[in-house]
């Protein structure tokens, strides 16, 4: 038999994939790179806020330079100074808080030197030393935000970025961007706080993945007695 016929023959006793046997795709839960996992930051990859600060000033200081319509410059009235933490941010009636205080506070709230992540099906939580967990679901739908004393707190997905929104008191704004990358072996946090007004500063931290030493207490958090941690018991 010609080998166009034999060719003819399999595809005829072959039998045909029925369609419900193929993969669906669930849009509803969307593929996500994995954060999970132990991340140390790597300090000659991140920024310095300091240099960051300078580099800002040098560029306003050009830009001045060229711009010579304004002669002279008004000394603005500060306002009351908004406290976060142990940080005080003095503000110009209408202007918002002033670029140092911005990059005083990206530079306080990007201090960890490692952040661990859990992952599941569900969620992705990020557990930074000192600070409140940062959680959001893995799906593309809206969640609503959390709303504390403090201010609200908002998640999401762009693309395959990790965003969170935090609204505090007097139009102050913190935003953090994660993303991992293609080998899952480095986290890129860009940190920006967005004053009310032009003002803003943003910080990029590098973490590199590590293999982190197993937890030496155990901790589970109830509702009588809150966090409750006991030491592990690690056999050989």
């Amino acid at each position: 038999m010609p080998v166009s016929g034999l060719i003819l023959s399999a595809l005829l006793t072959t039998p045909v994939l029925a369609m419900e046997d193929l993969p669906v795709l669930n849009l509803d839960n969307p593929l996500r790179m994995d954060f999970s996992g132990s991340w140390e930051k790597d300090f000659r990859r991140s920024d310095n806020w300091e240099e960051e600060l300078s580099r800002i000033f040098r560029l306003r200081q050009e830009a001045a330079n060229r711009d010579r319509s304004t002669p002279y410059s008004r000394r603005a009235n500060l306002g009351p100074a908004v406290t976060l933490g142990n940080l005080r941010l003095n503000r110009g009636r209408g202007r918002g808080a002033n670029i140092v205080d911005l990059a005083r506070l990206a530079e306080y709230i990007s201090r960890q030197s490692t952040v661990t992540i859990r992952q599941n099906r569900e969620e992705v939580r990020i557990e930074r030393d000192g600070d409140a967990d940062l959680v959001c679901g893995l799906s593309d739908a809206t969640m609503a935000p959390y709303t504390g004393r403090y201010g609200a707190e908002l998640c999401g997905w762009d693309r395959q970025q990790l965003v969170f929104e935090i609204t505090l008191p007097d139009e102050l704004m913190i935003m953090h961007r994660f993303s991992v990358a293609a080998d899952a072996g480095s986290l890129r946090m860009v940190t920006s706080v967005i004053s009310k007004g032009t003002n803003s500063f943003t910080l990029i931290t590098v973490y590199n993945r590590y293999d982190a030493p197993a937890d030496e207490f155990d901790c589970v958090q109830t509702l009588s007695r809150g966090r409750v941690c006991s030491q592990s018991s690690f056999q050989d």
